[in-house]
């Protein structure tokens, strides 16, 4: 019933198509971009749906405050709590490689605001479980979800932080003024 459902209101009345060329693995990241609104969180979730795919996400912490606290743990979110300096990254590998399942949505920019700085923390997560990442795009000009490459941490981070990045250059976000690749230098 929600399966069919979101088909309906993503693909038929809100026109969406999907372009997935890659497979769905038992545990990966998922990179999603640009993320330049919360319509990116809505189109996610109905996509998700849609296609019987669930993963969990990173969300800044201020966000889980009642009642939307536990209706976004319930859907998978994970607080992000930016003023403490832990070792999220470590927990969150180490659950991969211990858990039967993990799927991890996260957008790199690290907020819906221009940053040419994108964080590492998916791609550092993904090294130390040993899983690939999904490179998701939310084309809002072709009102496309694309998914056509996937990344194996190879350890050289800003090798593959230019590849990923020039993966997501040509999409545009739901505010295409907010998103860049910031300034890539092979």
């Amino acid at each position: 019933m929600v399966k069919r459902f979101a088909v309906w209101l993503l693909y038929k009345v809100m026109g969406w198509t999907k372009d997935v060329k890659v497979d769905f693995p038992n545990k990966c990241i998922i990179c999603l971009a640009p993320h330049t609104s919360n319509w990116d969180f809505f189109i996610g979730q109905l996509y998700g749906k849609a296609e019987n795919l669930k993963s969990n996400f990173l969300m800044k912490k201020e966000w889980f405050f009642w009642p939307l606290g536990s209706m976004f743990k319930k859907m998978g979110g994970i607080p992000v709590y930016r003023s403490k300096h832990n070792s999220m990254t470590d927990v969150l590998a180490e659950h991969a490689k211990n858990a039967s399942s993990f799927q991890l949505c996260i957008t790199p920019e690290g907020t819906r605001s221009l940053n040419p700085e994108w964080k590492k923390g998916f791609y550092y997560i993904a090294q130390k479980a040993e899983v690939p990442i999904l490179l998701y795009g939310l084309d809002y000009e072709k009102k496309q979800i694309v998914c056509r490459k996937i990344i194996h941490p190879g350890g050289d981070v800003d090798k593959d932080m230019i590849e990923i990045k020039q993966y997501f250059k040509d999409f545009k976000g739901k505010h295409p003024e907010k998103f860049t690749i910031g300034k890539i230098e092979e």
